[in-house]
């Protein structure tokens, strides 16, 4: 793969192809694995992963606006992994890719090894029965935030979640 950072902590090619980034005008071609971990089912593991990725945004010298929407919607993703998919189990892992077109955006990638799940029986959190719930929202904020996000069951079990922002500079 092209240029990586002092914040990749592992350099191995990733089997697969980001499919789904040529429908958002990201040129595949040109993307680079900026970061890639695995990380145990804690929320405790969270929070490093999530400022390093932010360091790499705030490197592609994006809006602070973007920044925050990335950021939330990535802080989402991650717990919904630990949480929902590997019900907390530190015997599971959680795996995050980001890889990043500097003039483009940024395409973060987050998968389980839960069961996996259907999105469209996740019942809208604007909906009037569901407002008063503390939970329920994050995938709704992930919709609401990044400019492309898909959910797809990832071999067996489970889940991939992917996150595209587009990015403008300042």
């Amino acid at each position: 793969m092209a240029t990586h950072t002092t914040h990749e902590k592992h350099t191995s090619a990733l089997p697969g192809r980001v499919r789904h980034s040529a429908k958002v005008h990201i040129e595949k071609d040109k993307l680079a694995l900026r970061f890639y971990d695995v990380i145990p089912s804690t929320l405790q593991a969270l929070d490093e992963v999530i400022e390093t990725l932010m360091i790499l945004a705030r490197e592609m010298k994006c809006d602070s606006r973007r920044l925050d929407e990335v950021e939330l919607a990535l802080r989402e993703a991650l717990a919904n992994a630990v949480i929902h998919g590997n019900r907390q189990d530190e015997d599971k892992n959680v795996v995050v890719r980001c890889f990043c077109q500097p003039d483009r955006g940024m395409l973060l990638i987050v998968e389980d090894e839960g069961m996996g799940f259907n999105p469209a029986k996740v019942p809208n959190p604007t909906n009037a029965e569901c407002l008063l719930e503390t939970h329920g929202r994050g995938l709704f904020l992930m919709k609401r935030l990044m400019d492309h996000v898909r959910i797809s069951r990832r071999g067996r079990s489970g889940t991939r979640v992917t996150l595209l922002k587009r990015l403008k500079t300042k």
